[in-house]
């Protein structure tokens, strides 16, 4: 209640600039209410309104209407159609909302029913807490329940601490790969001291030229011959099939071929091995023989006293780059699958009269980085568990498949 002495000629437009000040309410969203009756005529004097000494003026600030919300199914809608990393991200894991996208209204009626299913399996979850919390202590099931509950919320507590303290392990790791010359033609060379022999891909022994030296007859002048390709050196009695984590076709072994690494030219064997991965896996076999060093501290290989440094992940070749996620993508680090061992197959023999002998190849193994491209049979209450984040079990099945299985990373990745 504020009292003021004003002069009865005053206009309406005055006592309002008297009021704003008294009140600290702007002016243009002052109402003066007199008797029920809004003073509107703001060049009125107060005697022309009608006001009387001792009257009481209602002085009310002008409230607006609140904007109608916006629809969040058409925020989120554009967010995403600006956003392609979010995008993608979110076909991972909802692939029929991005496949509706362009369509407003199946985009909001996909996203009303994921926001319900969310709703009831939270619903769900209050319950069973509930449940659990009234339940008889001797009951088995329940304290099964409730163990699995506790163990559920341990393991969260415990990704969340990760997230926190160390949020990097959740990234990609940017594999090492060096520059290398085999033969003289450019290599980019997947260093993995995982991998009991070194293994190059068909496709890169056929464009690697060879250079073989030959002895003369005299046993002293030695000339250096060009042979072709390295698979034309291919010793296919040293073929097999490679077995662990899937299988792969191992065509043979060239015996002798020269790599460069850094300044240094190295002598070298492969393993010729099919299959979809790096070109060249530098493997134990050679970096044993070297005497190399993975320096992890200063980023680099070191062979001979000679500092080669691992390539920045721009440098590395096409198919090692990091990708974004997606449930079709292999691991954009993949190498030949990891290797139990070789069965060797053939009879080479030495001459006409030589009897027949079969040269038994080194087992060959290699950091599995690819996933199995089969159907996984994940735990029942592992997909229940995921299950009960909100989603269906298809796209349970799809995080797991996407994260190798892994349940922590799979339940992170649907938050």
């Amino acid at each position: 209640m504020h009292s003021m002495e004003v002069d009865s000629s005053m206009t309406i437009a005055d006592l309002k600039a008297l009021a704003e000040a008294e009140m600290r309410i702007p002016l243009a969203d002052m109402i003066l209410t007199h008797n029920g009756i809004e003073l509107v005529d703001a060049t009125k004097s107060i005697t022309d309104a009608g006001i009387a000494p001792d009257d009481i003026i209602l002085v009310t600030a002008r409230t607006f209407a609140a904007a109608a919300p916006p629809d969040r199914a058409e925020q989120i809608r554009q967010q995403l159609l600006m956003d392609a990393a979010a995008r993608q991200n979110v076909a991972v894991q909802n692939p029929e909302l991005i496949a509706a996208i362009n369509h407003p209204p199946e985009f909001r009626r996909i996203l009303t029913a994921l926001e319900v299913a969310r709703q009831e399996a939270q619903r769900r979850m209050e319950q069973e807490q509930q449940y659990l919390q009234n339940a008889d202590e001797f009951d088995v099931e329940a304290q099964k329940k409730i163990e699995a509950a506790i163990r559920k919320e341990n393991i969260h507590r415990n990704l969340e601490m990760a997230m926190e303290m160390h949020p990097e392990s959740f990234g990609r790791v940017v594999m090492l790969y060096i520059d290398t010359f085999v033969n003289g033609v450019p290599v980019k060379a997947f260093v993995d001291s995982g991998a009991q022999a070194t293994i190059m891909s068909p496709s890169c022994a056929e464009k690697c030229m060879c250079l073989q030296t030959k002895k003369e007859d005299n046993l002293e002048n030695i000339s250096t011959v060009l042979l072709g390709k390295i698979m034309h050196l291919l010793d296919e009695r040293f073929a097999g099939i490679a077995e662990g984590v899937g299988t792969a076709k191992i065509l043979g072994r060239v015996h002798h071929a020269e790599i460069k690494v850094g300044q240094q030219s190295l002598d070298c064997s492969f393993t010729i091995m099919e299959g979809k991965g790096v070109e060249l896996l530098f493997g134990l076999d050679q970096l044993r023989r070297h005497l190399a060093c993975i320096d992890l501290a200063e980023n680099c290989l070191k062979i001979n006293g000679e500092k080669i440094p691992f390539l920045p992940e721009h440098e590395l070749p096409d198919h090692a780059r990091e990708k974004k996620r997606s449930i079709e993508n292999e691991s954009s680090h993949s190498s030949p699958p990891k290797l139990a061992a070789i069965s060797q197959t053939g009879n080479p023999s030495s001459g006409s009269n030589s009897s027949s002998s079969r040269p038994t190849a080194a087992a060959a193994s290699a950091s599995a980085s690819t996933r199995n491209g089969g159907q996984q049979n994940y735990p029942e209450e592992v997909i229940k568990g995921l299950m009960d984040l909100g989603v269906t079990r298809e796209q349970a099945i799809q995080a797991l498949d996407l994260h190798g299985g892994n349940a922590d990373f799979a339940a992170n990745s649907l938050f």
